[in-house]
């Protein structure tokens, strides 16, 4: 039995017994409560203004959910980022201000088209191209949906105080016309055009990925120490033969005795089955104490070399696709995975008695974050943001920037951190 006891000014005045109750039933209460929350209205700033629980003129506090992405459901983490964000916007409602807590969620672009391509593959055996374009979006679309729906019921389920009136995603109409305007203004200034460089390319998932996309992992690997010919007269070192079918030249430091009588110089020969012309160049970034003190130089499939490539006006020759096959070469090499490619044109090198030392070290592999693929560097075509060209700001609300005020998207970026607008 459970005793009550009724107290009067301290003073016990009844006692009874009853029942205990049964063990809290969240699933009784708890939704009971938020709907009632969420038909008040208070969840929405505009709303506590027409009511008078809020002052017009009131400060403003809004923050933007970090939308989830719609891959899959919230986990803890997602639960205590929701918490600490409900305790937030719950205080600064409570203090009188017009409070704003968007909910939103991300399309996820990749791995939101990674996933479905596996559960299509999974349930019935199909790929993205058996289905084709227009079908797979819709497949994509309907699992965004019911995903988007999972996470508003589990936000609800958490007590959070969103707007749901603002909800957005981030490829729904007001976002998309968002980005479509940002980027016809950026075109329009020259600030964002399209351009061919080497970039990170992920050949499994078929895309272009940023730096910080990728996942740099430890492996063993292999270090060849070679000639390109017998008559050629400089050593080289690398541990992607493969590219080497697509050099271009050999750059020496322009002071390193040992190769400075043959800058400038022009060489062709057979590598592998594929023609290669390479020029000597002199270049002062090379270490004349670092291996052998010669770089081979693959314009096409390194960054670093592109580089070098455009100071020393080289040709771009590209032998890999974007599938990471080798697009030239002999039998054997010619339409071959480039890591199947390279033991031929090892084996190639060791026939030819090319080949002058081949190591074991450890070196650090790109790979992509989403679909773990060895990423290439290939030459494209692409969109690119130049951080460099000026524009005339259009606020006043950079610090020490007036508007009209020439700038560049760098010193706009720079100036908001070090005078302490944003921290």
């Amino acid at each position: 039995m459970l005793y009550t006891y009724t107290l009067d000014h301290g003073i016990i005045v009844r006692m009874t017994d009853d029942k205990f109750l049964q063990p809290y039933n969240p699933n009784s209460t708890e939704e009971a409560i938020y709907k009632r929350w969420e038909e008040s209205g208070f969840f929405n700033p505009d709303v506590c203004i027409e009511k008078g629980v809020t002052d017009e003129d009131a400060e403003a506090f809004s923050m933007v959910l970090p939308p989830p992405n719609v891959t899959g459901i919230l986990h803890m983490g997602s639960s205590l980022m929701v918490v600490i964000e409900d305790i937030m916007t719950r205080f600064h409602r409570m203090r009188g201000k017009k409070t704003l807590w968007l909910p939103g969620s991300d399309h996820a672009a990749i791995a939101t088209e990674s996933k479905v391509a596996k559960i299509l593959k999974k349930e019935e055996n199909l790929n993205k191209h058996d289905l084709g374009r227009e079908k797979f979006l819709e497949r994509i679309g309907d699992f965004v949906e019911e995903n988007k729906k999972t996470f508003s019921e589990q936000f609800r389920k958490l007590g959070a105080s969103m707007d749901w009136s603002r909800e957005a995603f981030t490829l729904d109409e007001k976002r998309t016309r968002a980005v479509r305007t940002a980027f016809e203004e950026l075109y329009t200034n020259g600030l964002i055009y399209r351009g061919e460089r080497v970039i990170n390319w992920d050949p499994k998932g078929q895309t272009s990925i940023s730096d910080d996309e990728i996942v740099h992992e430890e492996r063993k690997g292999k270090l060849y120490t070679f000639k390109y010919a017998k008559d050629f007269p400089i050593t080289i070192a690398t541990t992607r033969p493969e590219t080497k079918l697509g050099d271009t030249a050999v750059a020496v430091h322009p002071d390193d005795t040992r190769y400075k009588e043959f800058i400038g110089k022009e060489y062709s020969f057979e590598f592998a089955g594929a023609p290669v012309t390479v020029r000597i160049v002199g270049d002062e970034a090379v270490d004349p104490e670092f291996g052998t003190g010669a770089l081979g130089v693959t314009p096409a499939h390194s960054m670093t070399d592109y580089e070098i490539a455009k100071h020393h006006d080289l040709p771009v020759v590209q032998v890999i696709n974007t599938y990471a096959k080798m697009m030239v070469g002999m039998e054997g090499v010619k339409d071959i995975k480039t890591t199947v490619a390279r033991e031929a044109i090892v084996e190639w090198l060791r026939n030819k008695d090319l080949l002058e030392k081949e190591e074991d070290i450890t070196q650090n592999v790109s790979t992509s974050e989403r679909t773990g693929a060895l990423i290439e560097p290939l030459p494209m075509k692409q969109w690119f943001i130049d951080v460099n060209k000026k524009f005339k700001a259009k606020t006043d609300k950079l610090d020490n920037i007036k508007k009209g005020q020439e700038i560049t998207l760098k010193e706009a970026m720079q100036t908001v951190v070090r005078s302490g607008q944003i921290n």
